[in-house]
């Protein structure tokens, strides 16, 4: 991968454009997969892990300074590479055409999580945050969205931030997501992979990825941690068990169309064994509940 000289005056390592993107999906292991790259010896460890570029309103997108705005500085004379791990850009309307702007043949890596695990993780992220943010019954109905947004709403209506927060339900639509992105990208651009079976297997998932990326394997892969992970317990109102079948059903055509697009092996997945009737989602509200007091 060529990776354009880039030194400014005074500054004799120079920067990296970002050349590789985690873009998808929150709470579905995107910084435990970004941090471990980031520790391998060709790759510079941005100063943030998430960029937030492409889904930046504030940017003037007719005109966008990428020299100036996405790159980062290069650690040491042996960096080639420098990832953006953003999960919102897989959702975020219009980012990830913004980003086969910037670069069409743009590395994309994405994890993907069961899309019900993933919307309860969220919720208990943002209340461990900050108990302002609404209770579950309220995070299921401020944006009930039941298909993928083609539009941020304009900062008169709601704040950005609020918006970013709140499309929990917005961020389940798997299949929506790859569908824009497989038009923006070609299919060998992509690395799909499952939570699940990155844990499971997290030496074979990494070389998996440093080989896609075409970088040489670790001679050892960094241990398994979990970063960025959830609280042990937040205040709140627990998920019921119709909570959890209604938003299933809700997600029941896009999931068909992410397990056609993917390839990916769902039959673990909570949401879809709670739509094919092998889980009653009043076992998954009672495991959920447990986070809650």
């Amino acid at each position: 991968m060529n990776v354009p000289d880039a030194t400014p005056q005074g500054d004799p390592l120079g920067v990296l454009p970002y050349n590789y993107a985690v873009v998808g999906v929150q709470k579905g292991g995107t910084s435990t997969l970004a941090v471990t790259l980031n520790q391998h010896r060709l790759v510079c460890q941005p100063p943030d892990k998430e960029r937030h570029y492409f889904d930046d309103e504030a940017v003037d997108w007719a005109a966008p300074d990428y020299a100036r705005d996405y790159t980062a500085p290069r650690r040491a004379a042996v960096h080639t590479m420098v990832g953006d791990a953003s999960p919102t850009y897989l959702y975020w309307p219009h980012a990830m055409e913004r980003m086969q702007r910037y670069r069409p043949d743009m590395p994309l890596v994405a994890v993907f999580r069961d899309p019900l695990e993933r919307l309860f993780s969220h919720w208990v992220m943002l209340r461990s945050r900050n108990l302002a943010w609404p209770d579950w019954p309220d995070f299921l109905t401020e944006w009930p969205h039941t298909s993928l947004p083609d539009a941020v709403p304009p900062p008169d209506e709601v704040r950005t931030m609020r918006w970013r927060h709140m499309t929990g339900i917005a961020r389940g639509f798997y299949g929506e997501q790859l569908q824009r992105g497989f038009e923006l990208f070609p299919r060998q651009q992509w690395l799909l992979l499952e939570l699940r079976s990155m844990l499971g297997d997290f030496d074979a998932t990494i070389d998996r990825t440093t080989d896609f990326l075409d970088l040489p394997r670790f001679e050892q892969v960094p241990p398994l941690r979990n970063w960025h992970a959830g609280a042990e317990q937040v205040p709140g109102t627990a998920p019921t068990a119709d909570d959890l079948a209604r938003v299933a059903e809700v997600y029941a055509r896009d999931l068909a169309l992410f397990e056609e697009l993917s390839g990916i092996d769902t039959s673990a997945w909570p949401t879809r064994l709670v739509l094919d009737g092998d889980l009653d989602p009043a076992e998954l509200a009672a495991r959920f509940a447990r986070k809650v007091r």
